[in-house]
């Protein structure tokens, strides 16, 4: 008798391998009942069963008696065809993968990420709150920086947006009194305005590329309501340079000027010292000095021009068009902040409630 007893034992759930169901074949072979074969390899007796249904196949025996020839059927334990069937089932039963079933999604999320430079989280709000695919194949956020890990995307993660961590300054200086605040304090803004709830707010700065004196730098503007970004290139960041881009702005505008610009809020720089005379009409507020904080959604602005003029190029290698192309990325990306609409939809919005637009919505979104 073959013995086969062994000391191994089973995790509980563990599946049948190869090797037992040879063991299983040996041991039907000798006659011995499923339930014992169950005790001999610490299975359960159902396992067994439930394995020997699985790998039992219907034979046909031949026999030849008195030169007639007699079939039967008989069944018999194959553990290779035991073994197929499994591997088959397991194969089967695998969910397909959800990357699989969503090439056109991945595709498009490539086209946003790689040409509009989107984040993952933009990508997936977008898609699911403008309905351009059936949830079912939409990742979450966590899945699809998991794909781009794998490499299952066009997009790597150097494509992504860069994600600054924000560290705590621990080498601050000395808060410094002595600086003149330019004009009306920030401390004396409106609910109006702190609250974001009414349009034609802003804040103004600027950027500039290297530290060379009278360099080009860039005139920003954000609408606080909508984060509707105006981005102006000077010859210089000075008062003179920041006059002109404004008082030219303002004669393009006309009249609508004042019902657009609000209020402007800005810091202490020399090249702001006179808001208050060119901007008659318009409530200007200076933050405290050292306080870039109290001006947060142009700092984070920044960031975004950041990303594509890192500090140190010089903004006299940066051209108008590839300026425009940034004011108009920034205007078309999806915000969280806004319920991932795009700033450039609630200005407009807003300047058709201003009156400001005779044409609809879509005349100058399209």
């Amino acid at each position: 008798m073959t013995h086969l007893n062994g000391t191994t034992n089973h995790i509980k759930g563990k599946h049948l391998t190869e090797f037992e169901r040879h063991q299983i074949q040996i041991l039907k072979s000798e006659n011995y009942s499923n339930r014992a074969i169950a005790k001999i390899l610490n299975r359960a007796p159902q396992t067994i069963n439930n394995e020997i249904n699985r790998g039992t196949v219907k034979q046909i025996k031949r026999i030849v008696s008195n030169s007639k020839e007699y079939f039967y059927d008989y069944e018999c334990y194959f553990p290779d065809v035991a073994q197929l069937k499994y591997e088959t089932n397991r194969m089967n039963s695998c969910r397909t993968p959800k990357h699989q079933l969503s090439h056109a999604f991945i595709d498009w999320a490539d086209k946003m990420m790689l040409n509009k430079k989107w984040s993952p989280d933009v990508v997936i709000a977008y898609a699911k709150k403008n309905n351009i695919f059936c949830d079912s194949i939409i990742p979450c956020v966590s899945t699809l920086y998991n794909w781009i890990e794998r490499g299952i995307m066009k997009t790597s993660n150097i494509d992504l947006i860069e994600k600054i961590s924000r560290k705590p300054n621990t080498n601050r200086r000395p808060s410094r009194k002595n600086k003149k605040v330019l004009g009306k304090s920030i401390e004396d803004r409106s609910h109006e305005i702190n609250s974001r709830d009414v349009f034609g707010h802003w804040e103004i700065d600027t950027v500039i590329g290297s530290k060379l004196k009278n360099e080009r730098a860039l005139l920003t503007l954000v609408e606080r309501q909508t984060r509707y970004e105006i981005i102006v290139p000077i010859k210089s960041k000075n008062n003179d340079a920041v006059t002109l881009a404004l008082s030219q702005l303002k004669d393009q505008l006309d009249n609508s000027f004042s019902r657009i610009f609000k209020s402007i809020t800005s810091d202490n720089g020399s090249e702001f010292s006179d808001l208050t005379e060119t901007l008659p009409d318009t409530e200007i507020y200076f933050t405290h000095p050292y306080s870039s904080w109290e001006r947060g959604t142009k700092e984070n602005h920044h960031k975004f021009i950041r990303r594509i003029i890192p500090k140190g190029i010089s903004m006299e290698s940066v051209s108008d068009e590839i300026i425009y192309r940034i004011q108009n990325w920034m205007n078309n990306y999806p915000r969280k902040i806004l319920d991932y609409e795009t700033p450039k939809y609630l200005f407009l919005k807003s300047l058709k409630s201003e009156g400001l637009l005779s044409e609809p919505l879509s005349y100058y979104l399209y």
